[in-house]
């Protein structure tokens, strides 16, 4: 019987490296799997598993974190332009959590919120800027206790498909122009909002 003759290491392990390189995607397959607003146009109306998650630093570290339970909204996404992309959010005050029936207490309280008076807070964007093929600044006017103004938030496409979307959504909100600024400068003056949106076409 003739011993049969292995194969020289390199001529192995190049063969290997072909068959892993041959069954990978490149990276061109892997941007187009990628979700992208245009991708993703349509009319959408934000969901009930969506997250509006805040938080208000302490001198010294610890602070406020929170939710909101009580949310509502839509928003648009034109295919053709983002820029013609629209948001409407109202988020109600009433159904703020923390834990801690004190601190949720406080923050409904006139000092903060006034809940019983401003029964809502809303966003209605004034422009969208695309600064990626799955990210857009927002920006838009802001109403809490009956005040105005300009605020921008940074938006990230994190999931879609022909029925739902998901995005991560960013923004810090100086307290002060709306009224509440108490408990100043122990607790920051910002107002950190990190959000998970879920929204479901229409």
């Amino acid at each position: 019987m003739t011993k049969q003759q292995s194969k020289p290491w390199p001529t192995v392990a190049l063969a290997l490296i072909s068959v892993v390189l041959a069954a990978s995607p490149g990276p061109d397959a892997a941007f187009a799997s990628a979700p992208q607003l245009a991708d993703a146009a349509g009319n959408y109306g934000i969901t009930g598993a969506s997250r509006i998650h805040f938080s208000v630093a302490q001198v010294g570290g610890g602070g406020i974190v929170g939710d909101f339970g009580k949310f509502s909204g839509n928003f648009r996404i034109d295919g053709n332009n983002i820029g013609r992309s629209s948001v409407e959010f109202t988020l109600y005050p009433e159904s703020v959590e923390t834990g801690e029936s004190r601190v949720e207490d406080f923050l409904k309280s006139s000092a903060v919120f006034d809940s019983a008076t401003y029964r809502t807070v809303t966003f209605r964007s004034t422009s969208v800027r695309q600064t990626g093929p799955d990210s857009a600044a927002v920006e838009g006017t802001l109403t809490a206790r009956g005040k105005a103004r300009k605020e921008q938030f940074s938006v990230k496409l994190t999931d879609w498909n022909s029925r739902q979307i998901s995005f991560k959504i960013r923004g810090s909100i100086f307290r002060a122009p709306y009224g509440m600024d108490v408990g100043t400068p122990i607790y920051s003056n910002v107002v950190e909002f990190d959000m998970n949106i879920k929204g479901q076409k229409r």
